[in-house]
Parts: C-alpha cells; sequence; structure tokens
C-alpha cells in the first residue's frame, strides 16, 4: 500500500509560481496512475491534474490548462505539479493521490490512495 506526502505549498501572489512534490513510499510507484486534486473551503474536492504510469499521457482541468504542469520521476517515486500564472481563485488544499491501474481517472472515487495535503494559498 503506498503512501503519499506531499509538500511545496505556501502563500504566493498572483501571477506567481509554486512547484508542489509528492513524494510515494512504494518503489513500484511507477505501477500508479497518479494525480493532483484540491479543495477549496466549502467546496469539493476537484480534480485538477492526472499522469499516467510513464507519464506518456496527462490530463488537465480546463481550469488550470496552459498553467499548471504535471510530471513525475519514477526514479524518485515522486510526483510533481509545477503552477504558474496563479490566480487568487487557485487558493486550496492540494491533494495528490495515487491508484493501482493504468487508466487515467478523474474522479475522486477512482483514487485509493490520498496523502495528507498541503496549503496554497494566491493573494490579490
Amino acid at each position: 500500500q503506498v503512501q503519499l506526502v506531499e509538500s511545496g505549498g505556501g502563500l504566493v501572489q498572483a501571477g506567481g509560481s509554486l512547484r508542489l512534490s509528492c513524494a510515494a513510499s512504494e518503489r513500484t510507484f511507477s505501477s500508479y496512475t497518479a494525480g493532483w486534486f484540491r479543495q477549496a473551503p466549502g467546496n469539493e474536492r476537484e480534480f485538477v491534474a492526472a499522469i499516467s504510469w510513464m507519464g506518456g499521457s496527462t490530463h488537465y482541468a480546463d481550469s488550470v490548462k496552459g498553467r499548471f504542469t504535471i510530471s513525475r520521476d519514477n526514479a524518485k517515486n515522486t510526483l510533481y505539479l509545477q503552477m504558474n500564472s496563479l490566480k487568487p481563485e487557485d487558493t486550496a488544499v492540494y491533494y495528490c493521490a495515487a491508484r493501482l491501474s493504468p487508466l487515467v481517472q478523474h474522479s475522486t472515487h477512482d483514487y485509493a490512495y490520498w496523502g495528507q495535503g498541503t496549503q496554497v494559498t494566491v493573494s490579490s
């Protein structure tokens, strides 16, 4: 069972950048499809981005396309989310998630493994 730990959150001004990391406990992390989700106060957790086993396929929510980039380094068992041109509406707790399947999915219900989350706050 993989364990996930996020880092890299913080406070940034609008237009700035942050890079989130998610360290996985298993050396077989390459067997997991992985994704990023976020949850703002009062809102449901929503899909942000996802990536296939070897990184050949990436998916993004429309709200972050062109600004965020998901990537992974399976040799380091680490998932990344590069966030550029940040907006106040990107403020949320960001979670990484993993599923033991080759299919890239966008629903929270499809992911069995979750990190504890990292806070991202974008000031205007």
